[in-house]
């Protein structure tokens, strides 16, 4: 069982690390244009709020769950 609860920290660990490389992502692109190595972040990010925004009422349900999924 400590095994698993380690596995579960580190699993953790890394997805708080790619959420903290996302928001870092957006908010460079947003400041300060093309930057390498995050350019394609916002783009992305953008490319994602659109898929949901077609989808309409499920793509608001999913947006929903995926942010009580973040914390």
């Amino acid at each position: 069982m400590n095994a698993l609860n380690m596995l579960k920290d580190v699993v953790g660990a890394l997805t708080g690390l790619a959420v903290s490389l996302i928001v870092f992502g957006v908010a460079a692109g947003v400041v300060f244009g093309d930057v390498p190595f995050v350019g394609g972040v916002l783009d992305n990010a953008l490319a994602l709020v659109d898929q949901l925004g077609s989808a309409g009422l499920v793509g608001l349900l999913v947006a929903g769950w995926l942010m009580t999924k973040i914390d």
